[in-house]
């Protein structure tokens, strides 16, 4: 399965409530109930979550967990505060025009001690993608800004969250993302190249040897996403700081 965050660094385990913020098809979702999790999981696009729906159901079933998946909006959480000890965004704040508001309501839900991965493209492979066309930035649904990890961390800070770690992935993504950059991303499926690279792909995430090599090598050297992860002061520890 490929996964963004480190569940084993955000220390997911059984009988944690996890929210998956922006899960898409619920990658992570489905990650965090084998490590016996109990798990939300949200997103605005609906189509996304039709698929996964039942499945996600049932897998938490299986485990003696449960697994939900909601239409929602992460500037306008449905749940209390305090609600969860593990918290995901993947790969969101890059699409949105208030990234600390967005951060602000990831920390509302989240209960003091708490811990939040959150993941942006590196600033290094979007310029890359910028500079072989605009097609990147510009197609619906594109990303808006090009985030470098310290702006990130300060809009942890600023919703009283610890960035206490950063960890880097989908290094072999990056050449996918060139391809298609190069092939005129809304048409870029039509290539051939593009298709062969995908299929690589495929083959490549269930290879052991592909995925140390990518985790222990390329990751440090091209990699597409970086993790930051933090945590939610308890009151006392935000009362000494």
């Amino acid at each position: 399965m490929l996964l963004t965050v480190d569940l084993e660094r955000l220390r997911v385990g059984p009988g944690d409530l996890l929210l998956d913020a922006g899960c898409g098809e619920g990658r992570h979702c489905f990650g965090a109930l084998e490590r016996g999790a109990r798990v939300v999981g949200l997103d605005l696009d609906l189509e996304a979550l039709r698929l996964p729906l039942g499945a996600l159901r049932e897998r938490g079933q299986q485990r003696g967990s449960f697994g939900a998946l909601l239409q929602g909006n992460t500037f306008g959480l449905p749940f209390a505060d305090a609600t969860f000890d593990r918290v995901i965004c993947a790969e969101v704040m890059e699409h949105v025009h208030d990234y600390r508001a967005a951060i602000r309501e990831l920390a509302r839900v989240t209960r003091p001690g708490g811990r939040l991965a959150i993941t942006i493209p590196t600033a290094t492979s979007e310029h890359l993608y910028l500079r072989l066309g605009d097609d990147y930035f510009e197609s619906p649904g594109g990303h808006i800004r090009i985030f470098r990890p310290r702006q990130l961390a300060e809009g942890l800070a600023a919703a009283g969250l610890r960035t206490e770690g950063v960890s880097f992935a989908h290094a072999l993504h990056t050449p996918y993302w060139v391809l298609r950059s190069i092939m005129n991303l809304p048409r870029a499926d039509a290539s051939a190249l593009v298709r062969a690279y995908r299929l690589y792909l495929i083959r490549a995430t269930g290879s052991k040897l592909m995925d140390w090599f990518e985790k222990r090598i390329l990751n440090y050297v091209c990699p597409k996403s970086v993790v930051l992860y933090a945590e939610k002061p308890r009151a006392r520890e935000a009362r000494a700081a």
